[in-house]
């Protein structure tokens, strides 16, 4: 068997070699074009996938964050509130811009925002809801779109770990991830669904007036990045990064399915057992898995992790700390997301794994509680 990898971002390149290289080779011919045409051609592909109005793609996801923030203009101290179980970077661009992160607690089955938490901290300085599409499937945007419009808040989507992602909404209508707010952004690092061979990120626009805010003229950063640019070197995807993620772009609700596939075979796996808590399906949304993250009793979590480990199996936590502890508030005020940070494992998960490979791991997981519980 061979060795047991937790993820294979070489993998997209092995299998679209040809096309990656041609594009390669056509960013490198137009190096010196000031109209950065793979940017371009990035900025409307994904445009054309997402069905949206606008799309501006950044060199980073916190640039693409930052940007997103600047446009809706919100006022110094605004309060914005966000899930605590996520990635610390979208709190420290809210922070860096002059606004209050708020944080909620997150659902104890699919690890998204709460809007039952969400509604109990909305203040009159609240201003915007930031849901994050977690480990691949959209929070429960029907209740948080309701919870938006009925508090007059602007609703802005972090996409980055579910770009492709599918969710249904009251009436029957689908929508995919990042479409469904006022604005979203994404990040597409290596280790992302649409995954640059380094750095980048998007912002993706889907409100009229919004779009006029941006005024985007012949590049899509051209005026909306201008007081932008006086605190970053440059906002703009590199050209070469741009006609890789376009290739890939291409393909990536082939690449997602096969990721469902994989996390199949684990479903299967773990379905007798009640040892441990496989990931839980939002019932609208598809659920893309950038992650397959179990749920174990937190006294055993991170000796199974070592159990793993010297098991020769990579497994990885995401996150270890939640957000508002971070932040210095009390222990105990947002019980889910404290709770999870004790007792999630994220487990091998991409479209190379075999089945012979994923028998093992599930056999030194269950092999493992069964011996300790």
């Amino acid at each position: 068997m061979e060795d047991i990898k937790m993820g294979d971002a070489k993998a997209p390149y092995a299998a679209l070699k040809s096309e990656l290289d041609d594009a390669f080779q056509l960013a490198m011919e137009n190096m010196a074009n000031p109209d950065v045409p793979q940017v371009l051609k990035l900025a409307q592909t994904l445009q054309d996938y997402l069905q949206v109005r606008q799309v501006v793609p950044c060199s980073h996801g916190a640039d693409a964050l930052v940007l997103a923030l600047q446009t809706l203009q919100l006022p110094q101290q605004a309060e914005v509130i966000l899930p605590a179980f996520g990635d610390s970077f979208a709190a420290g661009a809210i922070k860096r811009l002059g606004l209050t992160p708020v944080f909620a607690d997150v659902l104890p089955t699919t690890f998204t925002l709460d809007p039952v938490s969400v509604a109990k901290l909305i203040t009159d300085k609240t201003v915007a809801i930031m849901p994050m599409h977690l480990f691949g499937q959209c929070a429960d945007m029907a209740q948080l779109l309701a919870l938006a419009e009925t508090q007059q808040l602007l609703l802005l989507e972090d996409t980055t770990q579910a770009l492709g992602a599918v969710y249904r909404l009251p009436g029957g209508k689908e929508q995919r991830a990042g479409t469904m707010g006022h604005l979203a952004f994404a990040s597409l690092l290596p280790t992302k669904p649409l995954a640059c061979q380094d750095e980048g990120g998007a912002v993706i626009v889907n409100s009229q007036n919004l779009c006029d805010t941006f005024q985007i003229a012949e590049l899509p950063w051209a005026t909306a990045a201008v007081q932008f640019q006086k605190t970053t070197t440059d906002t703009k995807i590199a050209n070469l990064q741009a006609a890789m993620v376009e290739v890939k772009l291409r393909y990536l609700d082939q690449f997602n399915q096969a990721r469902q596939e994989v996390a199949a075979v684990y479903d299967d796996l773990f379905k007798d057992t009640s040892l441990l808590q496989i990931p839980g399906h939002t019932p609208n949304s598809t659920l893309i898995y950038l992650q397959y993250t179990i749920k174990v009793p937190a006294t055993l979590r991170d000796k199974l992790k070592q159990h793993l480990q010297d098991n020769y199996i990579p497994s990885a936590v995401y996150y270890p700390e939640p957000l508002h502890l971070q932040d210095g508030q009390t222990p105990g005020s947002l019980p889910v997301a404290e709770e999870l940070a004790k007792t999630v494992l994220s487990l091998p998960l991409h479209a190379g794994l075999t089945v012979e490979q994923q028998t093992y791991v599930a056999q030194q997981v269950l092999s493992f509680l069964e011996k300790n519980l």
